[in-house]
């Protein structure tokens, strides 16, 4: 009788608490909005919240969103910072749901807390979801909690709820050596889970990552981070559509043994392992615009990579894109199983203009493509529909392609961008998701990055 008074009246203290943290808060009338007794936030978070935008939210380590009717919803406005001593991770774990829609006027950003901003202040965010995947990791990157580090199921239209207008700035914790948290990584998230305009810059490690799942994205921007802009794994197999990747030619991975910093990486399954696991990954995209450094970086020059990299099996479309001044190859496969696909007419590279830094030119094939008979550079450019090779960065005719303190992709009046032409047949198609554009790259007339991005 006297545990049961005990636990009452604890009970009673905390709803009372609960209530007064609302009620105290002039812009939250709403007496239906739940938000967090503190604007720190660590540990697990197991029952619904929101987090307002007349407050400043701290990210304090890993915190944990979890229960299959929990809700995470972040006002749009709404500013979360972390700080570099103990950077914060937001875990949106495999059941749970985020609700952060923001406006292009009103963007959520997450960002660093500290005077003077470096990348790694903030971890990153990231989305478990149930969406099929093919095994190859068995838990998340750089989560070692066994209890909320699962992701993956059967439920191709999972739903994670829905992330748009938002800006991640700084991110990139090292949980372990050479294991870092990406700025957004999405694992097993499913097809009934809305993503689009999210921008990450100035992040340590990869920019976006993709573990599996299916679920479909449009207006991602990739800015100023130090390895792979736009990772896919796992058997990912989404539509993509008007994405921007931009490098620093000062800033990219220090990672050793060959892992240099590319635009586009695509790997099905992790070395050493059965490169024809199912799903495959497989992603679609369609008008991207991927700037590389142009062969201007200083001491960090031999890390950076390729515009698209096909490794491991990975299958992969990619349409109505330009590839800019990549240190290496624009497109390059490596790896038999990649090539097989790709001579097949199951990947495809189609209506792409490209112009790489490479003395071997923007095509490559990889010394480990050995048994595709008949497969070569010729091969190659011949199974690229409509491509067009541009002898200089400057034949793109984007505004300001490198100028990496204020980087302009548009197309200038004159880019041959705007008239080179553009394909959306198979699966790039309006039932797929795809818009029917007439341009190539990410941005047309319209700049619909306006606003609610940054590039510093």
């Amino acid at each position: 009788m006297k545990r049961f008074n005990y636990l009452l009246v604890i009970g009673l203290l905390a709803t009372s608490l609960f209530s007064s943290c609302s009620s105290d808060d002039d812009n939250n009338a709403d007496p239906g909005i739940i938000t967090p007794g503190s604007t720190t936030l660590t540990g697990v978070i197991s029952s619904s919240v929101t987090l307002t935008k007349d407050k400043v939210w701290t990210l304090e380590g890993f915190v944990y969103v979890t229960g299959s009717n929990t809700t995470l919803t972040i006002q749009p406005g709404t500013k979360i910072i972390s700080k570099r001593a103990n950077a914060g991770v937001l875990v949106i774990t495999r059941g749970a749901k985020i609700q952060a829609r923001g406006t292009a006027a009103e963007p959520i950003v997450f960002t660093s807390g500290e005077t003077t901003p470096a990348p790694g202040d903030l971890g990153g965010v990231v989305v478990a979801g149930s969406a099929p995947g093919n095994g190859n990791h068995a838990q998340m990157e750089g989560v070692s909690d066994a209890n909320y580090n699962k992701f993956g199921g059967s439920v191709e239209n999972d739903n994670s709820g829905a992330l748009q207008y938002i800006r991640i700035e700084y991110a990139g914790k090292t949980a372990n050596p050479n294991d870092e948290v990406n700025g957004l990584s999405m694992y097993g998230v499913g097809s009934g889970t809305t993503v689009d305009h999210i921008e990450v810059l100035r992040g340590l490690d990869d920019a976006f990552e993709f573990f599996g799942g299916s679920f479909n994205a449009k207006y991602l921007i990739a800015y100023a981070c130090a390895d792979d802009d736009f990772d896919f794994d796992d058997g990912y197999h989404g539509n993509l559509q008007y994405l921007i990747s931009i490098k620093d030619p000062n800033f990219t991975d220090t990672k050793t043994g060959g892992d240099v910093s590319n635009n586009l990486e695509w790997d099905n399954v992790g070395s050493g392992k059965d490169y024809n696991l199912t799903p495959k990954t497989h992603a679609r995209i369609s008008n991207l615009t991927a700037i590389g450094n142009n062969g201007t970086a200083s001491d960090v020059r031999a890390n950076y990579g390729y515009g698209a990299r096909f490794r491991r099996g990975a299958e992969f479309e990619i349409a109505n894109s330009v590839f800019v001044g990549n240190q290496l190859a624009s497109f390059y496969i490596e790896s038999n199983e990649g090539a097989a696909a790709y001579n097949s007419g199951t990947s495809v590279f189609k209506n792409n203009t490209v112009y790489s830094v490479d003395a071997g030119g923007p095509l490559k094939i990889g010394s480990d493509v050995t048994t595709v008979t008949g497969f070569d550079l010729a091969k190659m450019e011949t199974l690229a529909t409509a491509l067009s090779k541009l002898t200089s960065a400057a034949g793109a005719g984007l505004t300001d392609p490198f100028n990496i303190a204020n980087a302009n992709v548009m197309p200038t009046a004159g880019s041959a961008l705007l008239t080179a032409g553009t394909s959306f047949a198979g699966n790039f198609t309006t039932a797929n998701g795809f818009d029917n554009v007439t341009y190539r790259g990410a941005l047309g007339t319209t700049n619909w990055a306006t606003g609610w991005t940054l590039y510093k």
